[in-house]
């Protein structure tokens, strides 16, 4: 699968079916390639994408990402089948192992380690399309993947790597664990507002349910920062580093740091400067590829 040059993400719970269906219109009509949205406290994963997939005709559309957890691997192998076969093979299917929070206290599930865990379920998946002889040509998957051992795992087993909550330092190290070429989709948010007072005030809105979560503040130390930077909301070095802020151009010369370090998507989620959760359309506008 071809991933286009710049992907939207965006927290599509909040969303009815009106507003979703004009997220899909006008992220196509913009020129972005993909649409990626979460699996976190509303929508389920495949009801969701199959009806972005109705509402658009050319756009990619990817589960940024579907928790392993939610559902077994069989499922997820006919669910991926099904999306692709009715939708013209506009589906990614983005997995990841979640959050030991989100897994143990809301699900009931035990947390297991990560890779092993991840590695099973793609060998169950594997034997789902073997032993109903449905494998599709092209398994579309790509893997939620932060350290070296789950992204080396997306490069072996599918499409490539969807590391989250990153600095372009993060294309590099992906790229270096991905010696087969997958790909590396790299998201990174956004807010068009030259107010830096203000773009670091909807930036600690924006991060703050994931400071306490070990996945992520783990990367944060390999990328450079420490435990300070997770103080008081966060430092102002992080916010920046998670945010990018400014006017459009400022914010297009933060990003081409991604492909110049060998992201193959950038993946952009705005944040709305009044720290709303709104999609902010002028944003996409403005970076618009």
């Amino acid at each position: 699968m071809k991933f286009g040059k710049m992907g939207v993400f965006y927290f599509t719970d909040m969303l009815d079916n009106k507003g979703a269906a004009e997220l899909v219109s006008r992220v196509e009509e913009m020129g972005y390639s993909t649409l990626w949205y979460p699996e976190a406290a509303g929508y389920e994963a495949f009801g969701l994408g199959s009806y972005l997939l109705s509402q658009s005709k050319t756009l990619q559309v990817g589960s940024g990402i579907a928790n392993i957890y939610a559902r077994d691997p069989s499922s997820s192998a006919l669910g991926l089948n099904t999306l692709n076969k009715l939708y013209d093979g506009r589906f990614v299917l983005g997995l990841g192992v979640s959050h030991a929070p989100l897994v143990s206290d809301l699900r009931g599930h035990e947390y297991k380690k990560p890779v092993s865990t991840m590695r099973a379920y793609l060998d169950a998946m594997d034997q789902t399309w073997e032993g109903l002889g449905s494998a599709p040509e092209v398994k579309q998957i790509v893997l939620a993947a932060l350290g070296p051992k789950m992204t080396q795992l997306a490069d072996e087993r599918t499409q490539g790597s969807f590391p989250y909550n990153i600095t372009p330092e993060q294309a590099t190290i992906s790229k270096k664990n991905s010696p087969n070429g997958g790909a590396v989709i790299c998201e990174q948010k956004i807010c068009l507002c030259e107010d830096i007072v203000q773009a670091r005030k909807a930036a600690r809105a924006a991060l703050a349910p994931y400071l306490p979560l070990p996945n992520y503040y783990n990367n944060w130390f390999r990328l450079g920062f420490n435990e300070d930077d997770l103080k008081d909301g966060g430092s102002d070095r992080l916010m920046d580093a998670m945010v990018y802020s400014g006017d459009s151009a400022t914010i297009k010369a933060k990003l081409q740091k991604y492909f110049d370090k060998g992201a193959d998507q950038v993946v952009v989620q705005p944040i709305n400067p009044d720290a709303s959760g709104a999609m902010d359309y002028a944003a996409l506008e403005a970076l618009a590829p």
